[in-house]
């Protein structure tokens, strides 16, 4: 019984060794590329640095012909409370053919705004880690799909005293007859 406990014991060690041992590269999924997304994450960051703005100037880009305000967060934060005129495309749905949807023209200039961006609204712009804020993996990936015209929010906002006009999306109650 004891030969047999050691037996088994080694065997699950070496497998627990074995599958500790494995290294990622040894898992391929090329649909998936780390360091081109660390590369091109570097390179955004830097473009992204002369493309933060205040809210005034949001305020003023936001009012020029053929601009978009681009709000990623889930459809339901969205709907709760969002600057007005901004478009839901939510992160997880960013894809080459919603983009190319959306925003077909890749010059376009998109405003984008995130959670981090507004205080005082819990509940429909919920603080996410200051690593993980949605303008950053937004920015990264609309600059990997290829859009260079892309300015984000810059300043934390008090969303009950911003000049923005935040506004829930209004729903159409059908009428029962």
């Amino acid at each position: 019984m004891k030969l047999r406990f050691a037996l088994v014991f080694a065997v699950m060690m070496f497998a627990a060794f074995a599958v500790s041992a494995q290294k990622p590269k040894d898992i391929p999924n090329p649909a998936i590329d780390m360091k081109a997304f660390l590369k091109v994450a570097g390179e955004a960051a830097e473009h992204r640095e002369t493309h933060r703005v205040t809210e005034e100037e949001f305020i003023r880009m936001s009012k020029e012909a053929g601009v978009a305000v681009l709000d990623a967060r889930s459809r339901q934060k969205f709907d709760e409370l969002h600057i007005r005129g901004a478009v839901n495309l939510s992160f997880p749905d960013i894809t080459f053919e919603s983009l190319a949807i959306m925003f077909p023209d890749k010059n376009q200039k998109i405003l984008i705004y995130c959670n981090n961006n507004f205080t005082n609204a819990e509940k429909a712009f919920p603080a996410k880690a200051i690593s993980a804020s949605l303008n950053l993996s937004t920015y990264v990936s609309l600059y990997t799909y290829g859009y260079r015209n892309v300015y984000e929010l810059g300043p934390l906002l008090d969303a009950k005293t911003t000049k923005l006009t935040l506004v829930p999306t209004e729903t159409v109650v059908a009428e029962v007859r």
